[in-house]
């Protein structure tokens, strides 16, 4: 079982460049799709790469129902 979950806000290894380390993760499976908290910009990377700069979960997911 995975430690994120879509709706986490989680932490990566790298900063983005508008200065944020905080990220929302709005799609879960083959492919991970993660938006900076701070500019809005959307990521969408392998899981194995997500893995790879993943560091914390700094807030779960208030309802996890999908």
């Amino acid at each position: 079982m995975a430690a994120y979950d879509k709706g986490d806000i989680v932490m990566m290894k790298k900063q983005h460049p508008c200065g944020t380390n905080r990220w929302l993760i709005t799609r879960v499976g083959a492919d991970i799709k993660i938006q900076c908290t701070g500019c809005g910009h959307i990521v969408m990377m392998t899981r194995q790469k997500f893995d790879k700069g993943f560091k914390k979960v700094l807030e779960k997911a208030a309802n996890s129902e999908d």
